[in-house]
Parts: C-alpha cells; structure tokens; sequence
C-alpha cells in the first residue's frame, strides 16, 4: 500500500487528510504516532516531519507534512477518484484559494484555541481559563459574521460545490458542536446550516467511525 498517514487519530489535522482519503476512496495504512511517548520528536519521525508535528504522508518515495499541502496534493493527484474536492476553472480555483487561506489564517487560529481550553484541557486534567476562552470566543465570532454573509452568496465557501475548503473546517467543528461554542454557530443560521451539511457527509460518518474504532 503506498499512502501512509502517520499520526495520532484525534489531531484535527490529521483528521483532514484522513477525511480527503475517505472522500476519494482511497486505501492508505495509518501509522500511529503516541505522542505522549514523544514518538514524533524521535529521528525516524523527523525524517518525515523535520518540525516533529502530525501529520506526516507518504506517497511510495513522495514524503510530506503539513495537512492543508497533503490534502491538495491527494485532490490533485486523484483527480479521477470519488468526490471531486478542486474546481478545474482558474477564477473559481482562486476564489477557492482565498477561502482555503481565511480557513488557515483566521478561523483555525481562534478555533484551536477554543478547542485546546475546553476541549483538550479537561481531558488532559488542566483547568480551563475562562479569560482565554472569551477572548477568542469574541475573535471567532468575527470571523463567522463573515463567512455568515459568504455562505448567503453561495451554498458552499469555495463556490456551489464541496471542495477542500469546506472539509479543512470539519475536523475543528466538530469537535466544538459539543461544547458551548456552538451557541456561536447557532447564532448564525446559513452558517449553521453549512455546518449540517459538512458534517453529514457520509465520507466524514466514515471518519467518524474509524475514531470510534481507534479510541475504543
């Protein structure tokens, strides 16, 4: 089997590219990385990922890092396989690289910090700060005013199909629909109901179960 994604299953980032692969159909072996034996600071882990961050990918002798990089080189290269996540139109595939660059820039920041304080934290046994979370509570909620006003020009944020800038967001979502960020989302109807969308996917119902089945 020649794609490999080496990682930890409930990373976000790793969710991503585990995500393009269940849309495309694709077979791949997943590697696990344990992070709390610091397995991804390790020399063998490094030739991958010279910042010791996951996800890491290998294509046969193609090894990459950074999961944004990792899903547009799947959706490239197969083009021709399960759901078509690019748009081949220049103006539109621009449009679409805009959108992918706020999701990196300005909602994943805000968004991996509410999930990190009140998701990551209680599990890890640390206390929440309240202060942190207001913070960017308030940071996100700018960021989804806009793509509230984007998802009323078009059903999707890349155009009038899904693409990879919709699926670059579902990982994080996810995770935040059980907390109490997702009052933020409610309060934004064609936004929330983007959310519905996204996450009814039935290639994400099949991520879904595949954490299921690594986390027991």
């Amino acid at each position: 089997m020649a794609l490999k994604v080496h990682g930890a299953i409930l990373s976000p980032a790793v969710l991503r590219v585990v995500a393009v692969l269940k849309e495309k159909e694709l077979d791949y072996e997943f590697v696990n990385v344990n992070l709390q034996a610091g397995e991804h600071k390790q020399p063998h882990f490094l030739a991958l990922n010279p910042f010791g961050q996951i996800p890491a990918f290998e294509d046969g002798d193609l090894k990459l890092f950074e999961s944004r990089a990792i899903t547009q080189y799947i959706a490239h290269t197969h083009v021709d396989k399960g759901t078509q996540l690019i748009v081949p139109d220049h103006k539109k595939m621009a449009i679409m690289s805009v959108w992918m660059e706020v999701e990196a820039q300005k909602f994943d920041p805000a968004a991996s910090k509410l999930s990190y304080e009140i998701v990551i934290k209680p599990l890890l046994g640390m206390t929440t700060d309240d202060a942190v979370v207001a913070q960017y509570e308030e940071q996100l909620g700018k960021v989804l005013d806009v793509y509230e006003a984007r998802l009323k020009e078009s059903k999707y944020l890349g155009g009038d199909c899904f693409t990879l800038v919709d699926l670059h967001h579902i990982p994080l979502i996810n995770y935040l629909m059980a907390t109490k960020v997702k009052a933020l989302f409610d309060a934004r109807p064609t936004f929330s109901a983007w959310i519905a969308d996204i996450l009814a996917r039935p290639a994400w119902s099949k991520v879904q179960e595949l954490l299921k089945q690594k986390t027991g």
